[in-house]
């Protein structure tokens, strides 16, 4: 079966739903995968070195809508080069990265080619969505048109359910996962934490974007509690966004820049490195508005390498973890849970080791690309279309 994988965001772009779509698809045994990617920096170099043959093009609107003309025209000139694609791959199926703007157009291609197609869903871009009648009801005529929708969490789905319409048997969940045999557990290593600068520190870690949902603020905040409690830690943040500014004056703020270590946009081989070498993994996460945490890879990155975790409740971010087990849930819409339990764990070394094993292991028997490759095929398998797409 030839399967057309169709999302603005895809790696090299830095994003979860892309990264997703990308480790699943690569690894399906059996099927044709093509790809229809948005552009963006670097993509030259990697798209040279994927096994996927990956067609680029404009897929990045203004916003999601029709109305406004200019996102009609951009509509209109994508779902032009699509169909020729189309016409030119013959899929027999269209994976959608998204409801919008993807799925719209994979709306239009079934309507004038008849090819099906399945739209992945993530949880934050449809509560956007619903913050929009004109989006609201678009979203709707793409679940309705979909052959079936993927979600990344029951929450997801939920939202799929109660606010764009799906039916009950439409949707499937289906968690994204993490390659174990890159993130691994390794044993403490002196001389590579005098390298990041963390020699004589405990380590808490936040990997994610900067912005106010990730949570970062609130630990920062709870970092005044949490040093009378362990006066070496250090809350090291790596990735970028919007926010830093905010966070560096934050810290600032709250007179604690010589705990706060800002890490940018690491390698994939440091990025394991600090999740390997830190103490903790934090991802505080909360609802900002619309806006909330679909599931949270990093959380089971954190756990396939070994580390206890502590999340917010908010979004499908409980579904990465076993609270008690594997880490901690908390509310986080202030400091307060955060400077209780981050310094709770950083002095119980027995308790964390307890959690690491766990953690480890429902990364292995839940998160592992084989377990969920082999469910992704089943569901695929059982979503086929019937014949070849003429």
């Amino acid at each position: 079966m030839t399967i057309l994988v169709l999302s603005e965001v895809f790696p090299p772009k830095v994003g979860g739903s892309g990264r997703w779509l990308w480790e699943l698809h690569r690894r399906l045994h059996g099927y044709d995968v093509h790809v229809v990617a948005g552009m963006t920096a670097g993509d030259a170099a990697f798209d040279a070195s994927s096994e996927l043959p990956i067609h680029r093009m404009r897929l990045k609107f203004p916003n999601w809508g029709v109305l406004d003309p200019r996102c009609g025209l951009e509509y209109l000139r994508a779902f032009v080069r699509l169909n020729r694609l189309v016409a030119e791959i013959r899929p027999d199926v269209i994976h959608c990265g998204r409801c919008l703007p993807e799925g719209l157009l994979a709306l239009l291609l079934k309507r004038r080619r008849g090819v099906p197609f399945v739209c992945f869903a993530h949880g934050e871009e449809l509560t956007l969505a619903d913050t929009s009648r004109e989006l609201r009801w678009l979203t709707r005529r793409v679940v309705s048109g979909a052959t079936s929708i993927v979600a990344n969490t029951q929450h997801t789905k939920q939202i799929l359910l109660k606010t764009a319409g799906a039916s009950e048997q439409k949707v499937d969940v289906l968690h994204p996962g993490v390659d174990t045999s890159l993130f691994k557990p390794a044993p403490p290593d002196a001389v590579l934490r005098e390298r990041l600068g963390w020699a004589g520190r405990r380590v808490v870690l936040t990997v994610g974007t900067l912005i106010k949902r990730k949570g970062q603020d609130m630990l920062i905040r709870a970092l005044p509690a949490i040093r009378r409690r362990c006066p070496d830690v250090l809350y090291v943040i790596v990735g970028e966004g919007w926010g830093k500014p905010y966070l560096q004056a934050l810290a600032a703020e709250e007179r604690v820049e010589d705990l706060v270590q800002f890490r940018g946009m690491p390698t994939d081989t440091e990025l394991i490195e600090c999740y390997q070498q830190c103490d903790l993994f934090a991802l505080p996460n909360r609802r900002i508005g619309w806006d909330l945490e679909g599931f949270g890879i990093v959380l089971i990155e954190a756990q396939a390498c070994g580390k206890p975790v502590i999340a917010g409740r908010s979004g499908g971010a409980p579904e990465t973890l076993e609270p008690g087990r594997t880490g901690e849930l908390i509310a986080c819409e202030s400091p307060d849970e955060l400077a209780r339990v981050v310094p709770a764990l950083l002095e119980d070394p027995e308790r964390r080791a307890a959690l690491s094993l766990h953690a480890r292991q429902l990364a292995l028997e839940r998160f592992d690309w084989p377990v969920l490759t082999r469910q992704a095929e089943a569901l695929f398998g059982k979503t086929a279309p019937l014949s070849k797409n003429p």
